[in-house]
């Protein structure tokens, strides 16, 4: 299958530390991939390097999606919450990469925003200020600007962070129809039974080293999580 985006040897230095170590391989068009490891392991970085927004110190990144068609949705505790802009403009910002500079926003696509509101729970909430809407409400926006973005290549960091299970699971169902659409979907995730129930392809990075790249069940087994420093963790989670 022809790959939306293909890493080789890819290495990306921090002040002369590795944080991605020669990584390769290569996301599927209309693929759905997890990308897990513990804090530090690189997760981010390696989303960063896909878009371009951190330097490739050696290596290459090939993306045959055009930059238009990429939606990267950072995590919430990078992105700004008081700006003075209502949800559904907030929501339009997502036709921006497509427009040529100073165009107005068509009636057209502000019906399609608020009809991706409605769909994602948020029907009532469009004409209210961004910063009265709760982490779930926030995340449902932001779901809601990806979805009218129209991308072919949607890359997602932490979207479930400290949200609630229904919000979750909303969105998780948002994210497979986004893939039944034939869009290719990366997420950066934490937890192993939601990468297992949702995501059949998952990466595994442990200090900026790749551990495994394949199929979930190939990748989550109790040998690789060892080797990324996650099994004793997984399994104090559970017990707690």
């Amino acid at each position: 299958m022809h790959a939306a985006v293909t890493l080789h040897d890819v290495v990306v230095r921090y002040r002369h530390r590795a944080v991605l170590d020669h990584i390769s391989g290569a996301f599927a068009r209309g693929s759905l991939t997890a990308i897990t490891g513990p804090n530090g392991a690189g997760k981010s970085t390696l989303l960063k390097a896909i878009t371009g927004l951190v330097p490739v110190a050696s290596g290459a990144v090939r993306c045959d999606v055009q930059r238009q068609r990429i939606a990267y949705l950072a995590q919430q505790s990078g992105i700004e919450r008081d700006f003075p802009l209502s949800v559904l403009d907030c929501v339009t910002l997502g036709y921006w990469p497509a427009q040529r500079p100073w165009q107005r926003v068509s009636p057209e696509k502000i019906q399609r925003a608020m009809r991706a509101l409605e769909s994602i729970g948020l029907g009532n909430m469009m004409r209210q200020p961004v910063g009265v809407l709760s982490a779930g409400q926030f995340q449902r926006m932001l779901f809601a600007r990806v979805q009218v973005q129209d991308a072919e290549l949607i890359l997602l960091d932490e979207p479930f962070n400290a949200i609630d299970a229904r919000t979750t699971d909303d969105l998780l169902n948002v994210i497979t129809t986004w893939c039944a659409e034939g869009r290719t979907v990366v997420a950066v995730m934490h937890d192993h039974d939601q990468i297992r129930s949702w995501f059949p392809t998952t990466v595994l990075l442990s200090e900026g080293s790749l551990i495994a790249w394949g199929s979930t069940t190939s990748v989550l087994t109790r040998e690789n999580l060892f080797r990324a420093g996650q099994w004793f963790e997984t399994r104090a989670a559970r017990a707690a």
